[in-house]
């Protein structure tokens, strides 16, 4: 290995050797971040509390419940809306009791005849006996 002290010709080395003071700067470097402080600041967030889904069924009445047809299909049980299955589990529900409650069926003057339609077939699927329309002396002008 041969070290060159400078040029072929003897002229001194004009040039500043960068190599020491890379060093330098690296190991500076590795100081700054060392001793910088992490940025530690926190920001306290009120986040919602979580509440478990109310799914729970409206209840059944022992003595009289209402199926009320809505103009916008909505089917209301005692004033509660339901689904058809939800409908069909409450009125098996209902056939539970020893007497077995009145079923009130009031459709609304728009409510859909398919959606009537369909609300009855569920009635009749579950066997209710004490079944009756009310309401329909609103509508004894209704055509006129």
């Amino acid at each position: 290995m041969a070290m060159s002290g400078g040029k072929e010709n003897g002229e001194p080395m004009m040039e500043m050797n960068t190599t020491p003071l890379i060093d330098v700067m690296l190991v500076l470097l590795i100081m700054f971040i060392i001793t910088i402080p992490v940025a530690t600041h926190s920001i306290d967030i009120d986040l919602p509390v979580a509440t478990p889904p109310t799914d729970t069924p409206p209840p059944v009445d022992p003595i009289r419940n209402k199926v009320v047809l809505t103009a916008d299909d909505k089917i209301l049980w005692n004033g509660t809306q339901v689904d058809g299955p939800g409908l069909a589990n409450l009125l098996k529900q209902s056939l539970t009791y020893p007497t077995e409650p009145e079923l009130q069926y009031q459709p609304e003057a728009q409510a859909s005849y398919e959606l009537s339609a369909g609300v009855l077939q569920i009635i009749k699927a579950a066997d209710v006996t004490k079944f009756g329309f009310v309401g329909n002396e609103q509508f004894r002008d209704f055509g006129k």
